[in-house]
């Protein structure tokens, strides 16, 4: 469902120099699967979310979704996905109803439909009390509920998660976990970039370790442990984003040592 194919990006810097914010990035994310994206702040993980949109035109190679290449077709891509980030912003004047109807109509989705979508993700959500609330007077957790049922008015197959849980209290996040935990029953491919390595512990199929630029680990939580001779996925953090790149192949190196 989710293709990335050697995707670079560069940036010019004074003096001549170029920046490389993206360094030849590879993976898949098939159907019914969470990736976990993972990497400090400053290794390229929101910069390749935006070029798998569209919104950032890469300098080579390719991201598609469903068969459609975000730069040829990002129309087609935008309709296939559904985004929530922590700096995702409401209309403060619009109520919630009028905002979720007011999204399905720019996903093109049919007023009937739309009607029968809403009433799922309130009842879904917990949003049936907010409905005619102005987006204004909602809490930070109701915000990102509201979010949440934003992203998936129109149904799509595919769901890009950027630190969705920023700020939410304990209550908050578990609303976010069991998001999340509903995409995967319902076949949706889900690309999730959080800093909660234990979240992302528990809810990702598959991982991705991105460090300056560059994939520099994947694989299951499983492979992980035994190439890295760490157990937590936060220990495999931190070893991997202080010795670079580890895999084998054009787009990685050697391991790093074992022990401490």
């Amino acid at each position: 469902m989710i293709t990335v194919r050697e995707l670079t990006k560069e940036y010019p810097l004074p003096g001549g120099t170029i920046l490389r914010a993206v360094d030849g990035v590879t993976f898949t994310v098939a159907p019914g699967e969470v990736y976990g994206l993972l990497g400090p702040n400053g290794a390229g993980k929101t910069t390749t979310l935006r070029m798998l949109l569209g919104l950032l035109s890469p300098t080579s190679g390719y991201a598609s979704i469903a068969g459609f290449r975000s730069m040829e077709d990002p129309d087609e891509v935008k309709r296939r996905v559904g985004v929530v980030s922590a700096g995702t912003g409401l209309y403060q004047h619009l109520t919630v109803r009028e905002m979720l109807l007011f999204f399905a109509d720019l996903y093109r989705v049919p007023p009937a439909q739309a009607q029968l979508e809403l009433t799922r993700l309130s009842e879904l959500l917990g949003l049936d009390e907010l409905l005619d609330r102005f987006c204004s007077n909602l809490s930070t957790g109701q915000k990102q509920r509201v979010n949440l049922a934003r992203s998936l008015i129109h149904q799509p197959p595919v769901m890009l998660l950027d630190e969705p849980t920023l700020g939410l209290d304990v209550l908050g996040t578990q609303v976010i976990i069991e998001f999340i935990e509903l995409l995967k029953s319902q076949g949706k491919s889900v690309i999730l970039c959080t800093h909660h390595l234990d979240e992302a512990e528990r809810l990702c199929s598959r991982f991705g370790l991105m460090h300056r630029g560059r994939l520099v680990a994947e694989g299951t939580l499983g492979e992980l442990r035994e190439r890295s001779g760490c157990d937590s996925l936060m220990q495999i953090f931190l070893r991997w984003s202080t010795t670079g790149p580890l895999l084998s192949g054009h787009n990685q190196s050697s391991e790093p040592p074992r022990g401490s």
